[in-house]
C-alpha cells in the first residue's frame, strides 16, 4: 500500500480525503502532518490558493520523500475584487480570529445591496511527489454574503456565505451536506483519479 501525507494537522481534513480516496477505490494510506512532528508547518508566501497548496506540498514531499497533498482556501468577495481571499485567515489582521475576521467583512460590505454581494469559497488541492512532479486542482462553491452571520455550524466564514440554490448558509447546512457540495470537498474528489494515476492503485 502506499503511503500519502496531508499538509494539515486538522484531523477533519485527513478523514475528508480518506473517505474520498477510499470511495474512489483508492489503496492508499492517508496520513496528516502530525505524523511527522518533526517537520515545520510552510508559510504561505504564495499570491494565491494554488501557489500556496503548492509550496506545502512540495515542502512535505521533499522532507518525507513521499508524495504530498495539500490544500489552500478562503473567501472571494465580487465587491471586494476578491478578497479577502488567501488573506481569508488572517483578513483582520491576526490569523485565525473567526469573529474579528467576520464583522470587518460585514462592515466592508454593510452597504453593498445584495444583488452586488455575490462570492464564493474557492480552494486549490495540489499534489506533488518527491521527484518534483507536480498537480493542482480547484473546486468552487458559488453564494452570496448575508447580511449577518446566521447558523452555528462549519467555521470561518460559514455563517454569512448562503448557498447559491438554498436559502441556507453553509453554517446552517449539515456536516454531510456541506461535504457534499463543499470546495474543498470538489478540489479533493477530483484529485482522486490524478492520485490514482500517480500514486495509488485501485483496491
Amino acid at each position: 500500500m502506499s503511503r500519502l501525507v496531508l499538509a494539515t494537522r486538522n484531523a477533519h481534513k485527513v478523514t475528508e480525503l480518506r473517505q474520498i480516496l477510499s470511495t474512489a477505490g483508492l489503496d492508499v494510506e492517508l496520513v496528516g502532518a502530525d505524523a511527522y512532528p518533526e517537520i515545520p508547518d510552510v508559510p504561505e508566501t504564495g499570491l494565491t490558493f494554488a501557489a500556496n497548496a503548492l509550496l506545502k506540498a512540495h515542502a512535505l514531499a521533499k522532507a518525507t520523500g513521499l508524495p504530498a497533498v495539500a490544500d489552500d482556501s478562503g473567501l472571494c468577495v465580487e465587491a471586494l475584487n476578491g478578497m479577502p481571499g488567501i488573506f481569508s485567515a488572517r483578513w483582520a489582521g491576526r490569523h485565525g480570529d473567526d469573529k474579528a475576521n467576520l464583522d470587518l467583512l460585514l462592515a466592508q460590505v454593510s452597504d453593498i445591496a445584495v444583488e452586488h454581494r455575490a462570492a464564493y469559497f474557492a480552494c486549490a488541492a495540489a499534489l506533488a511527489l518527491p521527484d518534483g512532479t507536480e498537480r493542482v486542482v480547484e473546486g468552487r462553491l458559488n453564494g452570496t454574503l448575508t447580511f449577518a452571520p446566521r447558523g452555528t455550524g462549519g467555521f470561518g466564514y460559514d455563517p454569512v456565505l448562503q448557498v447559491d440554490g438554498d436559502s441556507r448558509t453553509t453554517a446552517e447546512l449539515t456536516p454531510d451536506e456541506k461535504n457534499a457540495i463543499s470546495h474543498r470537498g470538489k478540489a479533493f474528489r477530483a484529485l482522486a483519479p490524478i492520485v490514482a494515476e500517480l500514486v495509488g492503485r485501485p483496491a
